[in-house]
């Protein structure tokens, strides 16, 4: 691998998961299968998020859209920390898990509000601002 190719993928991880304090999936599978665990992650982090063709924000919004949906908690809670990393705002994020409750419904929407609210919590963003548009 390039060593350009190298230094975008620690590029991307630290832009999406830098101050992430819980164990993260790279060290998950790096538990199991190391080499396993560095071609994923050049798949994951080196081509899907180095990707430019959406921006940043907007793929974490997507992610989180599709983790709610789920009702995958634990990587929420992860995508959620990468979008305040890259820029989106938690009313940005907020709205994202509030479009998902007309296609996967409320309890989904609810649960994933909730782990929403946690990582503005440990990150003192909460409670949010309810000024804004009506």
């Amino acid at each position: 691998m390039s060593e350009d190719k190298t230094q975008k993928i620690k590029d991307t991880a630290a832009a999406l998961f830098d101050g992430f304090t819980e164990e993260k999936p790279y060290d998950l599978w790096l538990s199991f299968d190391s080499d396993l665990a560095k071609r994923m992650s050049r798949f994951v982090v080196g081509d899907m998020y180095a990707h430019d063709v959406l921006p940043r924000t907007t793929r974490q919004l997507v992610a989180i859209s599709a983790l709610s949906a789920l009702g995958k908690q634990d990587e929420l809670k992860l995508h959620i920390h990468a979008a305040l990393n890259v820029g989106c705002a938690p009313r940005e994020i907020a709205e994202a898990i509030f479009q998902i409750g007309v296609y996967a419904g409320f309890p989904a929407m609810n649960s994933a509000l909730l782990t929403l609210r946690s990582v503005l919590e440990e990150n003192s963003l909460w409670p949010l601002d309810q000024s804004g548009p009506d």
